[in-house]
């Protein structure tokens, strides 16, 4: 184990909901105290994948998996140039043993200054999740003298992700080449994009050139590429309003893909709504049909907004469809080339069903 018993009680620490629940644990990230919307993945792998995705900003990432920590962290796994979580949340805490090992998760979550509870119910505490919605919540682990019932009106005081631009804090601020080869050159707008993400569009013959969020269209056209994507991100979606406008202009005018938050700027453009899910979507074993074959994907996905069904406008089809509740999870423009799923196809971690979506945007640029 990480530490022992007597010192896991020298590091008390708690989680406190703003419904007034308290989570009783011990400290083993970054001695930190932070406010954050409370949120569970139920993958059973690739927990140094999800710590590294922008897309959980302001987030506590609740893991379902019993047994964390297992096989260490390295260099090679990490999905951004930083972590972008407010927090982590686990069961049980165990030391590495495995030879990719390079730093333990503790380790790796001390360095980003990114707090993390162990000891806690998780069971429990995705249940009630999912039985009353994402929760704000405030994680007390520096030993600074907080009450609980102060901790509970922490988290109830704290402005939440509703309306927050989060994009604009996980971005790059300036443009870089991840390549230098390709048939076909992409802009990339940086949302909060993973690694793996470029790894993919790289693979498939892209020279790719990643932007900051806030790129207007002038400045993509001029650059005359031959597609842009639009990249998974953090937060609510109607609060990045200089994208939406972005894509707005770019539509027609090149080739466009979209996955998670470029999924849904893309359907806010066209003008669908997009409304929050009562606990969100963050896993890797979510089953969604492809309406035009029948196939039905497993994926892996982590977003907490979704486009709604009843909003998509006479131009677009809707594509792909979560089979657990009925969420649109794709659509593609019936007129011009443009398509965008909810999910991540790129996985990282998580099954690679989806792959054959990068192809389709290469086709899309072959037109």
């Amino acid at each position: 184990m990480l530490c022992s018993h007597l010192e896991r009680r020298e590091r008390r620490a708690f989680l406190a909901l703003a419904g007034g629940e308290i989570f009783r644990g011990w400290s083993f990230g970054a001695p930190v105290d932070r406010v954050g919307e409370l949120v569970f993945n139920t993958g059973m792998s690739g927990y140094q994948e999800i710590v590294s995705d922008p897309s959980y900003a302001g987030q506590f990432v609740t893991l379902t998996a019993p047994e964390i920590g297992n096989y260490g962290c390295n260099a090679a796994d990490m999905e951004s140039r930083s972590l972008f979580l407010n927090g982590l949340v686990v069961h049980e805490l165990n030391e590495p043993s495995n030879y990719r090992s390079e730093i333990s998760l503790a380790g790796l979550l001390r360095n980003y200054g990114v707090p993390a509870i162990a000891g806690v119910d998780t069971r429990r505490l995705t249940l009630l999740l999912r039985s009353r919605g994402t929760q704000k919540a405030f994680l007390h682990v520096s030993g600074a003298a907080v009450s609980e019932p102060e901790a509970v009106e922490h988290a109830r005081a704290w402005c939440g992700l509703d309306r927050q631009d989060y994009a604009a804090r996980v971005s790059t601020e300036a443009p870089y080449d991840w390549n230098h080869t390709g048939k076909y050159r992409v802009i990339v707008l940086d949302y909060g994009i993973k690694h793996n993400i470029l790894r993919q569009l790289a693979a498939h013959d892209m020279q790719i050139t990643v932007m900051p969020a806030a790129t207007g269209a002038r400045e993509i056209l001029k650059a005359r590429p031959d597609g842009v994507f639009l990249s998974n991100g953090p937060a609510d979606p109607s609060a990045v309003k200089y994208a939406i406008q972005a894509a707005r202009e770019l539509i027609g005018k090149v080739p466009l893909m979209g996955i998670c938050l470029g999924h849904q700027l893309l359907g806010l453009a066209l003008g669908a709504a997009c409304g929050r899910l009562k606990f969100g979507h963050h896993g890797c074993n979510h089953p969604v049909k492809n309406l035009t074959t029948g196939a039905v994907e497993i994926t892996s996905q982590n977003h907490n907004f979704a486009l709604q069904r009843e909003s998509l406008p006479g131009c677009v089809e809707l594509t792909h469809l979560n089979l657990n509740d009925n969420t649109v999870e794709g659509l593609r423009h019936r007129t011009e080339p443009v398509f965008s799923v909810q999910y991540h196809p790129e996985a990282a971690p998580g099954p690679h069903d989806s792959g054959y979506l990068f192809r389709q945007f290469q086709q899309l640029m072959e037109q």
